[in-house]
């Protein structure tokens, strides 16, 4: 009989790594087997797996391994066990019948777990193009798109960032787009040596897989991507995340982005953020809109529930052209303005049937659209 694996080692470094999955294991799968994570010893390091079947993620660890072998180990348990556990090691040793015995040196636990050979084999795609992108400013992209994604229920079709590269005016740019039919979130980038992204066309990257991606990216320092057929790669320093690319279009946005606008008002950021939050408070699951004013010198928000009442709010702004005025959805400015860092934004407006544009001095390459409501 061959020797059951059993290695011991850092409690923060494996907490650390088992807290990072419990977004992709699955908490009610029809599969057992997904909401366990995988742990495979040799050498002097562990490999930690976790999936979910669209996103596969992948972390290795330094350990003293007393014994090599592969386990699965309920995932949400053991990050139960290592959150309460004050000892600076945790020793985890292969029993009979797939039972795992965790301690830390003072409590003792035998874990009910599953076969190693039935966890879905990790497969890290071959002869990857890699693009090195600050996780910044990938962080940045992530978190301005992902606003406006639409519900995995609602309209599959959408339920991803649209990602692509784009050449404007002899300049390579990284683009992040998004919909979810009722607001549009744009933003374009400078990344060095773009051209090594094999990205043709352009690919949908489901939500769940960008929201690991930004926490991915948001540990500090760089990350490298690429892609190859239908897989993203991202990869930073001892971590590997892959993520099954949607298969969906992404319709053409470039229809619905005016050219122009016709009047264009600067208006301080956290004063509108806190004025459509006022407005919003008479807002139902039926109405939702806000109207907005714009005339000489002001901006006015107008919020009128029929069951709750009304409010109103105006905004002193530099605006001397032809007034106009045309109805919003509250809960879509507030999105947008959130995920924004400029003082100053400004608002482009036409009339009552086109879309607001919002943009940012201090959010270059963002675009943010909210599609008009009849009030």
């Amino acid at each position: 009989m061959e020797e059951s694996m059993e290695i011991k080692l850092d409690k923060e470094e494996l907490h650390k790594a088992v807290s990072k999955v419990q977004s992709i294991i699955e908490k009610r799968s029809n599969m057992p087997i997904l909401s366990m994570i995988l742990i495979s010893a040799s050498g002097s390091e562990i490999s930690l797996s976790a999936t979910d079947l669209e996103i596969s993620f992948q972390q290795k660890i330094p350990a003293q391994v007393v014994a090599p072998g592969n386990i699965t180990i309920p995932g949400r348990k053991l990050f139960e066990i290592l959150k309460e556990s004050r000892n600076p090691t945790i020793h985890l040793r292969e029993k009979e019948n797939n039972w795992i015995f965790v301690s830390d040196g003072q409590a003792k636990f035998n874990l009910a777990s599953l076969s190693a050979d039935e966890y879905p084999v990790f497969l890290e795609p071959e002869g990857v193009d890699m693009l090195e992108v600050d996780g910044a400013v990938l962080k940045e992209m992530i978190n301005k798109t992902i606003y406006a994604v639409t519900l995995e229920e609602a309209g599959f079709k959408l339920s991803g960032i649209y990602t692509e590269k784009v050449v404007q005016e002899e300049k390579a740019f990284f683009r992040m787009v998004s919909t979810d039919g009722h607001r549009l979130s744009l933003i374009d980038k400078e990344v060095k040596d773009i051209d090594k992204l094999k990205l043709d066309g352009g690919v949908m990257i489901p939500k769940k897989g960008m929201s690991e991606l930004s926490k991915l990216a948001g540990e500090g320092g760089s990350v490298l991507l690429g892609f190859r057929q239908n897989n993203c790669v991202a990869k930073k320093e001892n971590s590997i995340i892959v993520i099954r690319l949607l298969e969906t279009k992404f319709p053409d946005y470039h229809t619905v982005i005016p050219k122009k606008a016709k009047a264009v008002v600067s208006v301080g950021r956290q004063a509108l953020l806190d004025g459509m939050k006022k407005m919003s408070i008479l807002a139902s699951e039926t109405y939702r809109g806000v109207k907005i004013t714009l005339d000489k010198g002001y901006l006015e928000l107008v919020s009128i529930n029929p069951d709750l009442g009304d409010a109103q709010e105006r905004l002193d702004v530099d605006f001397k052209g032809e007034g106009l005025e045309a109805g919003f959805n509250s809960r879509y400015f507030i999105d947008a303005l959130q995920c924004m860092e400029s003082d100053m934004i400004e608002l482009g407006l036409i009339d009552s049937s086109s879309p607001c544009m919002i943009r940012g001095k201090n959010d270059p390459g963002f675009l943010g659209l909210i599609m008009p409501m009849r009030l």
